[in-house]
């Protein structure tokens, strides 16, 4: 296995590099500055709002590019490299859906802000980690304009048990992802981290062979299908573990700086 073929690096936030208490280490910038000398580029894929994972990384967000929205909008500095959005009209064709269930909270995702229109701080308190911008209407169905690019809706116990049954049978006109414990996302069907992944790869003439990929559930299996260098978080959904080509230890053990290192080792060799 020769890392040293590696040239670019990409990692989803939540589960991965972010611990559990949604930080992350100092040692990863430090590791961010080896990769830049060795002519890695990095790039931070998450469900996250864009202006969430600027936050997270700023200190190192205008040398990377920044996939949010699970795929939804591409951005490296000031520059917009691609979005894929869902109109107002099909927005208005979910809402009824998420409505008619009891205990589901629902947020739709717009490039200037995210609108809830259930303004409960249980909620929003949690809201707030994800999307550092959010706007409370009186009612969703009447939206600003703005380009969306998914539907994030959210149970306090299981997204798999109480959110993924209610939309599943909308998954032949929607990107359905379970993107966490908690969260699912509706989306386009082509808005995806994996897609995301092989336009930068085409953009910067990286091929799969020469790109490692860290994610830890099913928002992040078809990015994992776009590296050789696909690596499974020890906490990773079981699905990941199955797509995955590698392993790493969990998010609170350094999993992804572990593997940076070993990255960085493989570099320094082969200059030698």
């Amino acid at each position: 296995m020769d890392l040293s073929r590696v040239k670019l690096v990409v990692s989803d936030m939540d589960g991965t590099l972010l611990n559990s208490k949604s930080e992350v280490s100092s040692e990863f910038f430090r590791l961010f500055d080896m990769l830049q000398s060795h002519k890695v580029h990095f790039v931070a894929a998450s469900g996250r709002q864009y202006t969430s994972i600027h936050e997270k990384l700023k200190l190192i967000s205008e040398q990377i590019t920044i996939v949010a929205e699970n795929g939804g909008y591409i951005r490296q500095g000031d520059k917009e490299l691609g979005s894929i959005h869902l109109s107002a009209d099909r927005v208005k064709e979910l809402l009824p859906v998420l409505k008619a269930t009891d205990d589901l909270y629902y947020v739709v995702c717009g490039k200037n802000s995210a609108y809830i229109d259930q303004n409960e701080v249980r909620f929003t308190s949690i809201l707030k980690e994800y999307y550092t911008r959010y706007t409370i209407l009186e009612d969703l169905m009447n939206l600003p304009d703005d380009q969306v690019f998914k539907v994030a809706v959210y149970h306090f116990e299981s997204s798999e048990r109480y959110i993924y049954p209610v939309v599943k049978h909308l998954e032949d006109s929607y990107q359905i992802k379970i993107s966490g414990s908690n969260w699912v996302d509706i989306s386009d069907p082509g808005a995806n981290k994996g897609r995301a992944v092989k336009l930068l790869q085409e953009t910067l003439g990286i091929t799969k062979e020469e790109t490692m990929v860290f994610g830890d559930f099913n928002n992040d299996l078809e990015m994992i299908d776009q590296a050789f260098f696909s690596y499974a978080m020890e906490n990773a959904h079981d699905n990941v573990k199955k797509a995955a080509n590698f392993s790493t230890k969990s998010n609170n053990d350094s999993g992804v700086e572990l593997i940076l290192k070993e990255l960085i080792q493989a570099k320094e060799r082969s200059s030698i």
